[in-house]
């Protein structure tokens, strides 16, 4: 049990590493350019570089390679990246469908609603979308995944995964530095902000609706031998889906179905929870009715 414990709190730990190596390396970085970027913004990329920098010498400790992390053939991998793509179509679609038919989502008129308009917002959103997959599910769901199910029984590793995911996204502090204030330690005085913010109880719901989908996604990549692309994939086609959504569609705030999404980004809330959750539970039930 101490030790199940021990290796639950070793993503914690490299994380807070991350962020101490970033606090540091964002103060010289914010000199280096005079403040011209928010010291908060610095320091929330650089640790997202050391969390991905970090995998290397993880694999190494574990002695891990690209199969262990689901890395399939380059051939299957990028396959399965688009039958992700497809997989998260599918999935999110009706959610969005849903928040049009019921008012919340409305088309923003303000949009010149043009062809190279959308074909720009396409591409900008589907390369920031594969950008933002890559980069969390070679970290969640590849390495951390991997490394705690070595440790400790699957369904353990699937929700601590997931909560470690859903807590990097309110990883955040809103308040910001000015330059000739600025120094060494002001870094992790933003770092004492964002890891209090994941505590916060107004994003309760946010989170809630994020652990269900780290979940879904730690279905998939316990479920399907070598399925890291599948979950790129997948997560990229979410997150295009949301970025387009956002450009294309504004939130009705007066809507008397707005507590169906949370403040985040007005997408993730108990919609998404219900829906996600619901394809999980069909999912085994699925499995167990055929096996």
């Amino acid at each position: 049990m101490i030790r199940k414990m021990f290796y639950s709190l070793v993503p914690l730990l490299a994380l807070l590493t991350a962020g101490s190596l970033a606090c540091i390396a964002g103060y010289f970085i914010f000199q280096g350019i005079d403040g011209q970027l928010p010291l908060s913004k610095i320091i929330t990329k650089a640790t997202q570089l050391f969390l991905v920098l970090s995998i290397f010498p993880a694999m190494a400790y574990l002695k891990f390679n690209k199969y262990d992390l689901g890395v399939a053939e380059q051939a299957v991998f990028l396959k399965q990246i688009l039958s992700g793509f497809g997989l998260g179509f599918i999935t999110l679609m009706p959610v969005f469908i849903t928040l049009y038919i019921l008012g919340i989502d409305i088309v923003d008129q303000s949009e010149p609603w043009t062809a190279g308009f959308i074909v720009k917002k396409t591409t900008l959103s589907l390369l920031l979308a594969l950008l933002i997959a890559v980069f969390e599910e070679s970290v969640f769901r590849g390495v951390l995944l991997a490394g705690l199910k070595k440790n400790m029984p699957v369904i353990a590793a699937v929700l601590i995964s997931s909560t470690y995911y859903a807590a990097l996204h309110f990883l955040d502090s809103q308040t910001e530095i000015p330059f000739q204030q600025a120094h060494l330690l002001s870094g992790f005085t933003l770092l004492g902000e964002a890891l209090a913010n994941v505590l916060n109880l107004k994003n309760a719901l946010a989170f809630l609706s994020l652990l269900v989908v780290g979940i879904f996604l730690a279905v998939i990549r316990t479920q399907v031998r070598e399925s890291l692309g599948l979950c790129i994939g997948c997560h990229a086609g979410w997150v295009w889906q949301i970025k387009m959504n956002a450009s294309l569609f504004n939130t009705d705030f007066n809507s008397e179905y707005l507590y169906l999404v949370s403040s985040y980004n007005y997408v993730v809330g108990p919609l998404v929870t219900g829906w996600l959750s619901l394809a999980i539970i069909g999912y085994f039930v699925y499995k167990k009715v055929q096996g």
